[in-house]
């Protein structure tokens, strides 16, 4: 089966955050922008969810959602197919999306005050919603070995006080896309039983993996931890349908579990049925051949950018393990924070997202989303050397 990722789709108009929203964000033009900011892609999902969706606006009654036994076969189906890993079905919750999920962990496992341990630099929702429920971020920061983060666990043991209760990973990693080793997962295992904290894993990168690497589910690194650990998972960054806002938090231990559901059932959360057909559509063997086709399609745009970037003296893109995120530095160019994302917004006319947002050490980066038609990569590549031409 063929899948068309150059076909062009205009997004304007279509309250797309990312392509709407540039402007007023960013102050890049909608008339000649290219917007490579929020982590939606710019292609439709597999036929298999399109045609979920369709049958649904056929039928024409949207009522509530009953009998998820097909969506949790879907889901038990993929995580054994796709990553070895077996899942209980009583331990699966649906979330509206998995930075809710973030924030109902929050409430079930932590109370205020609380330090919450972060990998930074890392997705920057996860420090907004800390912050947001009252809890304290706590930055465990990343080293930057030569263009590949790596975790420092006895720096990290340094840093704790003794308020921590939560660990928050990011596996595979965004921004910095590395997918991370059964060494450094055990790491991160026994970092958290040490100091006794719930370990979050959010794995909803799982699937963008690039040929030669190996993702390795959180429970089949660590079994041992299974009284600590909460998965969170999700059909909505592999499929392109984020907008369902439907997540998946899976928790294999009783006692978590239970308070887990208590505050699902105190918050009155319930699945969003388009969400529910489009998972259980999405995680299929037709969603898997167009995954592997994405992940084809999405290296050689890897390569071109990785390729124009290294062109440009100063600039350096962290060699990308998974995600369709580049993470460029500019430190080598010398330049402020303002003078360099000046550059890429008012020259190139490029919307990225700023590397302080995601924390302590992202402040000298930007991220750029590849997750788009090859010709705008080749277009972004194009404008990023005129912008920073003088440099070469």
């Amino acid at each position: 089966m063929s899948h068309d990722f150059d076909q062009v789709i205009d997004r304007f108009g279509t309250h797309s955050v990312k392509w709407d929203m540039m402007e007023a964000m960013y102050g890049v033009p909608a008339d000649q922008g290219l917007a490579m900011w929020v982590a939606d892609m710019d292609f439709r999902p597999p036929a298999c969810v399109q045609r979920a969706v369709e049958a649904m606006a056929a039928h024409g009654i949207y009522g509530y959602f009953g009998d998820d036994t097909a969506y949790k076969d879907a889901i038990l189906w993929w995580m054994k197919t796709r990553h070895g890993w077996t899942v209980d079905r009583d331990a699966i919750f649906t979330t509206h999306g998995l930075v809710n999920g973030t924030g109902l962990c929050l409430e079930a496992f932590t109370t205020p005050g609380d330090g919450v341990v972060l990998t930074t630099p890392v997705y920057h929702a996860f420090a907004r919603t800390i912050k947001a429920a009252g809890r304290v971020v706590v930055e465990c920061p990343l080293t930057d070995n030569a263009g590949r983060y790596e975790m420092d666990f006895a720096a990290w043991d340094a840093l704790m006080t003794g308020r921590e209760t939560m660990f928050i990973l990011c596996s595979p990693h965004n921004p910095g896309g590395r997918v991370w080793t059964q060494a450094e997962l055990r790491g991160v295992a026994d970092f958290c039983k040490r100091h006794d904290l719930v370990l979050v894993s959010d794995e909803i990168h799982h699937d963008l993996v690039f040929a030669g690497q190996k993702h390795i589910p959180m429970p089949n690194a660590a079994p041992d931890i299974a009284d600590r650990l909460v998965m969170m998972t999700a059909t909505t960054k592999t499929f392109n349908i984020a907008g369902s806002h439907t997540g998946n938090v899976i928790i294999a231990d009783p006692v978590l579990r239970a308070k887990f559901a208590a505050r699902i059932m105190a918050l009155g959360i319930s699945g969003n049925s388009f969400g529910m057909h489009m998972a259980t559509a999405a995680y299929s063997p037709e969603g898997a051949a167009w995954v592997d086709a994405l992940m084809a399609y999405l290296e050689e745009n890897r390569r071109i950018f990785d390729a124009g970037m290294a062109a440009i003296p100063g600039l350096r893109s962290m060699p990308l393990e998974a995600t369709y995120l580049a993470w460029l530095d500019f430190s080598g160019t010398g330049m402020t924070a303002e003078e360099f994302i000046a550059r890429v917004e008012k020259d190139a006319r490029i919307a990225t997202n700023h590397g302080s947002a995601f924390g302590t050490g992202g402040e000298q980066f930007l991220r750029f989303n590849l997750g788009t038609r090859r010709a705008v990569v080749v277009e972004a590549v194009a404008r990023m050397q005129a912008a920073f031409a003088d440099l070469q």
